[in-house]
C-alpha cells in the first residue's frame, strides 16, 4: 500500500536520512503486527545454559588472562543514553500532587526516611542551602513538613536536577573517605578491573543522548584522571548518539500517519535495538556490553570481576573451536568424523538444532550448513537464577522462519501468553536475563561483521504512546540483546545474583550493594 508523501515529509525523511522505503514497511508493521515466537522450551541448566564446574571456571579464567597479556582487543559498550526520570516516578508523583506528607510507607516517606544514606546526601545539604538560605537542612525542611521541598530540591531543575539528568551522571556510591562516584565512574572502576588491556589500556564506549553530550565529555574530563591514578590505568573512552536514522515513524489508533498540530511527522527513538547501528561501528574483536545502572562499589565488586573474566574466557574458548573446526570443515580431506565432531559443538555448546544437520542428509550438505552456523557473531550472555516473578528471559526458540532452535533472550511481549503451553513455560523459567553479555564481532578471517545483518525483524514490537495529549503507536525495533541478536550464536551461562544490583528508582540505592 503506497502512502502519499508531502514534499515536506520527503524534506523530513531526508533530514533523518530514512528512506520511503523504510517508512513504507514500517507502517505496514503497524497493520499486520508482529508474529510472536514459537517457544520450545525455557533454558534451564544442561538445557540450554552450560553448567560450568571448577575445572571449566578455571579454564575460562586462564584463557581470559592469557588474551589480555597478549594484547587482545576488548571494549566495554555501555547504553548510557537514557534520562532517569523513571528512577524518580514517585518523587515526581508527589511533588505533583495534593498531599503535603509522604504516605506511610511510601517510596517518598522511605526516601525521607534515610535521607542521610544516600550517597548524594552532602550535595543535597548544598542545594537546600542555596535555595532556601543557610542553615537549611534535609532535617529542617522534614521537622517543618516542607517535604515537597525537600524533594523538589533533588528533582527539579533550579535544584540537583536529578529527574532531568541521565542515570550515568547521578551520585550513586560514598566511600570511607567522603569520596562519591557516579555510576559513570563506577563503570569505569569495573572496566578497570575486567578488561585492561597489555599495557594497562581500557577502552569504553558510552551511548549518549545528543542533549547530554557536553555533559558526558565535562564529567569524563574530571574523572578520568583521578580513576587512572587510583586504577593504574589509561583509558580511552569514546561516545556515541543514537542515529536519526533508526528512528521509527508514529502512527494513530487507526494506523495513519500522526502529524503534529502544524502538520509535520512525529518520529520516535526505535528503543535500545537502534544500538545495534552503534554496536556496529565499534572497531574491537571482543565487546562487553552492561547497562549503566547496573553497577556497584569498590567493595561489592568481587563477583562481578569473577564472572566477567569467566564469561570473557568462555567466549574465547568457544571461539577457539569455531576457528578450529571452520579450518577442519574447509580441508579438502573433511570426513563425517570432522563434520560429526562439529555437529557435536553445535548441538551442545551452541545449544542449535537444525534439520539441515540431519545425518541422513549428505555430508556436503552438512558440511555447508555447519559453516554457516559458523560464520556468525557469538554472545556469551550470563544469566541469574529466577527468584521472583516469571518474566522475559533466556529461551530455546524457533528462528522466525522455522528453520532453527536455538537459544534467544525473549521479552513476555514477543510470547504468546493466550496458549497455555507458553504460559506454563514462562512460569517455570528457572533464570532471568540481566543484560550482563561479552560479544565477539569478527569473522574467522579477522574481518568485522556487519551486525545489521543478523537482526530479525519479525521480533519488534508496538507500543502505545501519546503526544500533546493525544494517543499515538509507537514502533520499537528488535531490542539489542534480543531480536537484534537473534541469528547470533549464543551460549547462555549460569551467573550469581550478586552480580544484578541494578538501580531502576532512587530508593534502589539503598540497597546493601549500593551502601
Amino acid at each position: 500500500m503506497s502512502t502519499n508523501f508531502t514534499p515536506e515529509d520527503l524534506n523530513q525523511l531526508a533530514e533523518r536520512g530514512i528512506a520511503v522505503e523504510k517508512v513504507e514497511a514500517q507502517l505496514e508493521r503497524f497493520r499486520q503486527g508482529f508474529p510472536y515466537l514459537k517457544i520450545e522450551s525455557p533454558s534451564a541448566m544442561g538445557q540450554g545454559i552450560t553448567p560450568v564446574d571448577a575445572d571449566v571456571a578455571a579454564a575460562c579464567e586462564a584463557r581470559w588472562q592469557q588474551f589480555l597479556a597478549d594484547g587482545g582487543d576488548v571494549l566495554k559498550f555501555v547504553p548510557a543514553s537514557g534520562a532517569a526520570s523513571r528512577m524518580f516516578k514517585a518523587l515526581f508523583a508527589f511533588v505533583n500532587g495534593t498531599e503535603e506528607i509522604p504516605a506511610q510507607g511510601s517510596p517518598v516517606a522511605d526516601l525521607c526516611a534515610r535521607i542521610k544514606d544516600f550517597a548524594f546526601y552532602d550535595k543535597l545539604q548544598a542545594t537546600l542551602a542555596r535555595l532556601y538560605g543557610q542553615g537549611t537542612t534535609a532535617e529542617s525542611l522534614i521537622a517543618d513538613g516542607r517535604y515537597k521541598d525537600l524533594v523538589g530540591a533533588i528533582i527539579l531543575p533550579d535544584g540537583m536536577n536529578y529527574g532531568g539528568l541521565p542515570k550515568a551522571l547521578l551520585t550513586f556510591h560514598k566511600y570511607a573517605d567522603g569520596s562519591v562516584r557516579t555510576a559513570l565512574e563506577e563503570q569505569l572502576a569495573e572496566g578497570a578491573q575486567t578488561a585492561a588491556s597489555k599495557g594497562g589500556v581500557v577502552k569504553l564506549h558510552f551511548t549518549v543522548s545528543a542533549d547530554h553530550r557536553k555533559l558526558f565529555e565535562e564529567k569524563i574530563a574530571e574523572a578520568v584522571p583521578a580513576m587512572e591514578k587510583k586504577f593504574g590505568v589509561k583509558y580511552e573512552i569514546s561516545l556515541s548518539e543514537q542515529k536519526p536514522s533508526t528512528d521509527t515513524i508514529a502512527v494513530t489508533p487507526d494506523n495513519e500517519l500522526f502529524r503534529t498540530k502544524e502538520g509535520r511527522l512525529v518520529f520516535r527513538p526505535g528503543g535500545h535495538g537502534a544500538l545495534i547501528e552503534n554496536l556496529n561501528d565499534i572497531d574491537s574483536a571482543v565487546v562487553f556490553i552492561k547497562n549503566i545502572d547496573n553497577v556497584v562499589g569498590d567493595a561489592h565488586r568481587a563477583d562481578t570481576v569473577t564472572y566477567k573474566r569467566l564469561i570473557g574466557g568462555m567466549l574465547l574458548l568457544a571461539h577457539d573451536r569455531i576457528l578450529a573446526l571452520t579450518q577442519a570443515l574447509l580441508a579438502e580431506d573433511c570426513t563425517e568424523e570432522t563434520v560429526a565432531a562439529a555437529t557435536e559443538f553445535v548441538e551442545k555448546m551452541l545449544c542449535t538444532s537444525s534439520e539441515a544437520l540431519d545425518p541422513e542428509k549428505p555430508l556436503a550438505e552438512r558440511r555447508a550448513a555447519l559453516l554457516a552456523i559458523f560464520d556468525r557473531p557469538l554472545r556469551v550472555c550470563g544469566m541469574v537464577r529466577n527468584e521472583g516473578e516469571p518474566g522475559g528471559g533466556p529461551y530455546n526458540a524457533w528462528a522466525s522462519d522455522g528453520s532453527y532452535v536455538a537459544p534467544q533472550i525473549l521479552e513476555s511481549t514477543q510470547i504468546d501468553l493466550s496458549k497455555p503451553e507458553n504460559k506454563e513455560m514462562m512460569q517455570k523459567a528457572t533464570h532471568f536475563n540481566p543484560v550482563d553479555l561479552v560479544c565477539y564481532l569478527r569473522r574467522p578471517d579477522g574481518s568485522a561483521y556487519h551486525l545489521p545483518d543478523y537482526v530479525d525483524h519479525n521480533t519488534g514490537f508496538i507500543s502505545e504512546k501519546s503526544f500533546d495529549g493525544r494517543d499515538l503507536r509507537a514502533l520499537e525495533l528488535p531490542g539489542l540483546w534480543n531480536g537484534a541478536m537473534s541469528k547470533w550464536n549464543t551460549i547462555f551461562v549460569e551467573v550469581p545474583a550478586s552480580t544484578f544490583n541494578p538501580v531502576k528508582t532512587v530508593n534502589d540505592l539503598l540497597r546493601p550493594a549500593h551502601q
